[in-house]
């Protein structure tokens, strides 16, 4: 199968309208917190990058606060220091979007990018904004190789490449090729997981040294 055409502007709109309830939830949040960002998180990274890591939905605090796909909540320190260790990125992470952090060969985005009440988006959210997510993968040029964080993030990857949910492999570490892509899984780097011990950072760091790998290999 063919990589997927650019469809459409890859970022979606300051003021998306597309999911009512996460429009509604975006409004409540700005008249409580106008200082923050308040509205669909765009991709951070490497225009030319070769990785992308794709989420599930930004965070309440997170990244609907910074602007900055995980930025301000727990999971942006295990990724952004991982990132950081393999060479995916240089600077300091200090959650915040003008740390100086800077993505190297990889990028970040989500696959819906309006914060959801509860950290939770419904199918028809994801289905909305899966466009978004197709015409950011068609936009890198150079990307090789997908990182899903968690199993919503991956079969959203798999829908956005044309492809059955159910396609691929499942659970942490499971790699298939899809659409012309290398696609890694790994459990989210959420405070859950990492807490009960079901992601660990050697694990964590295990996924994104696949990546690398897989990277070297054609370079």
């Amino acid at each position: 199968m063919s990589k997927p055409e650019l469809a459409l502007d890859p970022e979606p709109p300051r003021g998306c309208p597309i999911c009512p309830r996460l429009v509604g939830y975006r409004e409540e949040n700005r008249a409580a917190h106008p200082d923050w960002w308040n509205g669909p998180a765009p991709s951070f990274g490497d225009p030319d990058a070769r990785l992308l890591v794709v989420g599930l939905a930004p965070g309440r605090t997170g990244a609907n606060r910074t602007g900055r796909p995980f930025t301000g909540d727990f999971a942006g320190v295990l990724l952004y220091q991982t990132l950081i260790k393999l060479g995916f990125a240089t600077g300091r992470y200090d959650a915040r979007p003008d740390d100086g952090l800077i993505l190297t060969d990889c990028m970040i985005t989500n696959a819906v990018r309006c914060a959801p009440p509860g950290n939770k988006p419904r199918t028809a959210e994801e289905a909305a904004c899966r466009p978004f997510l197709a015409a950011r993968i068609a936009a890198l040029p150079r990307l090789r190789v997908i990182v899903t964080l968690g199993d919503v993030a991956r079969r959203n990857v798999l829908r956005a490449l044309g492809l059955k949910a159910s396609a691929g492999v499942s659970g942490h570490g499971g790699r298939c090729e899809a659409a012309g892509y290398s696609l890694i899984n790994s459990y989210h780097c959420s405070r859950l997981n990492t807490n009960t011990g079901r992601l660990t950072p050697a694990m964590f760091e295990a996924v994104f040294g696949t990546a690398k790998t897989e990277l070297a290999r054609g370079s």
